[in-house]
């Protein structure tokens, strides 16, 4: 019998936990998947070994892991892997399969944009856009986000700069600073995150300090809960599926 484990990244905001469960308990209720849970990789429960454990009660015998995370940096490269080597070890008898994160996608750009027409209803070529990431040291994030840059570009927003909330060059700190030196109108910051949090905070404390200075930042939502997105997990479910058919093929 066939089971998903969807794994967010926890937090310690109960409003950020809140948002996840919520999210996927809208994405389960879309998906024909006899076995579905959910757990976390750190912060909140139940950890990813108990989710295993709670699939495997119901009667799984194939479960899908499937991370609930922007990009493929360190959490979804090392540690979720390692944490199903131990359930492989565990459970022999259960076939593991393994779906990748959200990824560059055109549909998480166009929630990018949406969230700017949120803040103002007419953008311009002129209009400057900060995208803030969580960061990581994965050379991979950096050009990941590039590519998300340049789509955003494409699509009409072509002063785009980024900046990253840890771990990764610019700081978020630099990011605010050089566009408040190089920008006389609105800056909108767009936190490339999934829902709110301890970073968002962290956000908007800051931006008040800059605009208290007189910078004139403008903080947009994050992604949060969108049926984009629950569409794109459900791709990213389906192409885990077919690669597990095609090379058991």
């Amino acid at each position: 019998m066939l089971g998903v484990l969807y794994v967010g990244h926890g937090s310690r905001m109960k409003e950020g936990v809140l948002q996840v469960n919520q999210f996927l308990d809208a994405c389960m209720a879309d998906t024909d998947v006899p076995i579905q849970h959910m757990c976390y990789l750190e912060i909140a429960r139940p950890t990813i070994e108990e989710g295993i454990d709670r699939c495997v009660r119901d009667g799984a015998n194939v479960i899908l892991i499937q991370p609930v995370l922007l990009l493929s940096a360190g959490h979804a490269k090392r540690d979720i892997p390692t944490e199903i080597e131990k359930a492989r070890r565990k459970y022999p008898g259960v076939r593991f399969l393994y779906g990748r994160p959200f990824g560059v996608d055109e549909w998480i750009v166009n929630i990018l944009i949406e969230r700017l027409h949120e803040q103002r209803r007419v953008l311009s070529p002129e209009t400057a856009v900060l995208l803030v990431g969580r960061g990581s040291s994965d050379p991979n994030t950096k050009r990941d986000f590039s590519e998300i840059c340049r789509l955003l570009q494409q699509k009409g927003i072509r002063r785009v700069s980024a900046c990253y909330l840890a771990a990764a060059a610019p700081s978020f700190d630099e990011g605010l600073q050089q566009a408040s030196e190089n920008e006389q109108e609105d800056v909108f910051v767009i936190p490339y995150l999934l829902f709110t949090g301890v970073l968002m905070k962290t956000m908007k404390r800051k931006i008040g300090l800059q605009n208290a200075k007189g910078s004139s930042f403008v903080l947009c939502r994050p992604l949060g809960y969108h049926p984009a997105l629950i569409r794109l997990l459900k791709k990213r479910m389906k192409e885990a599926f077919h690669e597990s058919l095609s090379s058991h093929g």
